[in-house]
């Protein structure tokens, strides 16, 4: 595979890889002269290389006696069981920042809002929203929700949240009714907080109805407040009068307490429930811990991602996806954390290119369909600047193409580290990510994470060094979740990831491990292809059709045929194109030799629209039960649920 992106020799010295290596060798008496060794030393001495990750990154609270209890099980690993810390307390660090006017957070809504706020401001800012959940008779174990935009008074909910010891939960104001009960009625919050509204498109959504009518059915509120996002000085409006208080006018009661105190729990106390995102039913409610998840984020901050403080690092992301907690531990680090909320491609497509530029962004997260969608619109973010601040563009979401590197390396700038990673909500980070330290290959995802046993496993769960097979871990690691909410038998947790090889964590993805260490995700392995036997990833496909100038965008699944299994390709066309007889067949040429005959599709189908999760990946389960004629069960997962439509009742799949 061809080499991209190799880093300076200052680049490597001057890492942070490099010096924790350097610490753990003093400290240890080891020998790692590279990230080989130290991921070596990461899975097989896992107890001290968290110990000393504690202490490297300065982590406050107390470790306890012991680092790790039932290490032999998965699930019932846990780490640091004695230990006690603050994640809020951690990411504010207020005994160091509550006099400073360093900038914590830039914030920008499209083109309608901008926002700086210093790091005394914010810590002031979660004590009186502290204060404020405590007269509203918060207590340590309570749930708060908020669905709020991308901005910084969802930090600071989350924050004061956790700082009195109570649990809280998010999604994005666009989510539609249905979808934030579906969440929020197994959580039972005590305290919601909303917004009147938010940006799209250069389009004001104006959601209190909404809300009202939310809050009706959510009996476990017994208080919620609005904040005025699209209108600071304006009511709640007729539908929320007496449901909710403005959320300025019951701060301001609070004017005076600005030193937020921070509750200490236990390491693997719950600090967050996070929403999956799949469409098989409601979504699953994952409880995870506090120190796991600081633990886990700051390894990838700091290690894979290489910040330092006064970085600026940022992920296009909303409050509905698991970006978005990561994003924020960036705080810990002493990086200012860009925020942005609204359409990436409003007003134009160059937008958060300009952000970057105007704010000296040194870390960009991007998803992966984005900068897809990008190449194909032919977007050039040079013309903007040269992004000289930027070392690393980090994207996920979904596989990022052999293209995509292209594209970033041509576009937006060759000395960068692409970065591209792979993990989840149901770990709060990364299997797979990146290292400042090692060359970048087109196509590949760099290293394992560290001290994450990634192996690839075939389907008799015999690890594999060729081909392809199921993305496992085989060690446990501290963010694994402590359970689902409500799963008081751990059932439907054992079997969401350890059903299928017993003591093994079996993530669902199809992997292959290349000749320089790295990985290539082929897709979701519950969505690879059989036909005739051959498993085949949808991603291997994918990047074949969608070279094509004609393609905007596609979804292939598997429908059982005739005692076997055909691959059907489904496509959005650009603007003025159709697909005609000719463009199928160049699109079979195109897969036959990018990949092979076995992923020539037998039918490929023009539609208007492909169905996608609010986080932009496209639901292969949801379009293969839509053509199956089987109900799809958690449509609110989806941001454009009306797509499923141009899945029913095709004739022509009804025909050989």
């Amino acid at each position: 595979m061809t080499m991209l992106w190799q880093p300076s020799e200052e680049r490597i010295a001057s890492a942070n890889l490099t010096k924790f290596q350097t610490y753990i060798n003093e400290r240890f008496n080891r020998d790692c002269r590279s990230f080989w060794d130290l991921h070596d030393f990461s899975v097989h001495d896992n107890e001290r290389f968290w110990q000393g990750f504690w202490d490297y990154a300065g982590v406050i609270g107390e470790q306890g006696e012991r680092v790790l209890v039932d290490g032999d099980k998965m699930p019932g690993a846990r780490y640091f069981p004695d230990g006690t810390l603050s994640f809020a307390e951690n990411l504010l660090r207020p005994d160091e920042r509550a006099d400073s006017d360093e900038v914590a957070l830039i914030f920008q809504a499209e083109d309608r809002l901008r926002e700086q706020v210093i790091w005394r401001d914010l810590i002031a800012r979660v004590g009186r929203m502290q204060a404020l959940l405590l007269e509203a008779g918060v207590e340590e174990g309570d749930r708060v929700g908020f669905v709020l935009p991308n901005c910084p008074t969802s930090i600071v909910v989350a924050m004061a949240a956790n700082a009195i010891g109570a649990v809280w939960s998010s999604c994005s104001p666009d989510f539609g009714v249905n979808g934030i009960l579906d969440r929020f009625s197994q959580t039972e919050p005590k305290v919601l907080v909303v917004c009147d509204g938010y940006f799209y498109t250069g389009k004001t959504f104006d959601t209190r109805e909404k809300f009202a009518e939310v809050l009706a059915q959510l009996p476990s509120v017994e208080r919620s407040f609005m904040l005025g996002f699209v209108d600071a000085d304006g009511d709640v409006g007729e539908a929320l009068a007496g449901r909710a208080e403005r959320l300025d006018v019951a701060l301001a009661r609070h004017h005076a307490a600005t030193k937020p105190h921070f509750k200490r729990l236990n390491f693997n106390a719950p600090m967050v429930i996070m929403f999956s995102s799949g469409t098989t039913g409601k979504p699953k409610c994952i409880v995870h811990g506090q120190g796991g998840v600081l633990l886990k984020q700051l390894t990838e901050h700091l290690l894979h991602n290489d910040t330092v403080p006064g970085d600026r690092t940022f992920f296009f992301t909303t409050c509905g996806w698991m970006m978005w907690n990561w994003l924020i531990t960036g705080l810990q680090t002493g990086a200012t954390v860009m925020l942005y909320d609204g359409s990436p491609f409003a007003p134009d497509p160059l937008v958060l290119w300009r952000f970057a530029q105007e704010h000296g962004i040194t870390g960009m997260g991007l998803s992966a369909k984005y900068v897809d969608a990008l190449n194909k619109q032919e977007v050039r973010p040079k013309t903007v600047g040269d992004f000289a601040a930027m070392r690393c563009i980090a994207s996920t979401g979904s596989t990022l193409v052999h293209e995509s590197f292209d594209y970033l390396y041509e576009h937006v700038k060759t000395d960068v580290q692409v970065m591209s990673c792979s993990g989840g909500t149901d770990l709060l980070g990364c299997f797979v990510s990146g290292s400042p330290t090692l060359p970048v290959y087109r196509g590949e995802l760099q290293v394992p994470g560290l001290a994450m046993d990634v192996q690839v496993y075939d389907d008799d769960g015999e690890p594999m060094r060729d081909g392809r097979g199921e993305l496992v871990c085989t060690k446990p690691f501290p963010s694994m979740p402590l359970g689902f909410w409500g799963d008081e038998d751990g059932s439907r947790y054992h079997s969401a990831y350890y059903e299928r090889f017993p003591n093994v964590w079996t993530h669902g993805d199809f992997i292959e491990m290349t000749e320089n260490q790295g990985y290539i995700i082929h897709g979701r392995s519950d969505a690879t292809l059989n036909p005739s036997g051959v498993r085949i990833g949808t991603a291997e496909i994918y990047r074949q059709v969608e070279t094509l100038p004609q393609i905007k965008e596609s979804i292939v699944i598997g429908q059982p045929w005739a005692g076997d299994t055909r691959v059907v390709l489904f496509v959005v066309m650009q603007e003025g194109e159709s697909l005609t007889d000719g463009l199928r067949e160049k699109i079979k040429v195109k897969i036959r030799h990018g990949a092979s005959p076995r992923h020539v599709p037998a039918k490929i189908v023009e539609v208007a629209d492909i169905p996608r999760t609010r986080s932009g990946k496209i639901v292969e389960l949801a379009v293969r039960s839509v053509v199956m004629g089987e109900d799809v069960k958690n449509v609110e997962a989806l941001a454009n649920a009306e797509a499923l439509n141009n899945f029913r009742d095709l004739d022509v799949l009804q025909q050989d």
